[in-house]
């Protein structure tokens, strides 16, 4: 790897990124690599942060009006 970079983080963050690096025994930098990875291939579904947020029945026919009942 040639490239480098250097971040300057929040508290909160760097504190998580050095108990995950402790708890996985990962460098911090492997850490960063595969978050930014992830990052990456979940952009490639933009449809996907709609995910999980539409509420209501999951069989239409349940709703009031469209029972066979």
């Amino acid at each position: 790897m040639r490239h480098k970079l250097s971040v300057r983080l929040p508290e909160d963050l760097a504190r998580w990124l050095s108990e995950t690096a402790r708890k996985t025994s990962w460098p911090q930098g492997q850490i960063v690599r595969d978050e930014l990875e992830r990052a990456r291939k979940g952009s490639e579904k933009p449809f996907m942060r709609l995910a999980g947020i539409i509420f209501g029945p999951p069989d239409l026919s349940q709703q009031k009006g469209y029972s066979k009942k």
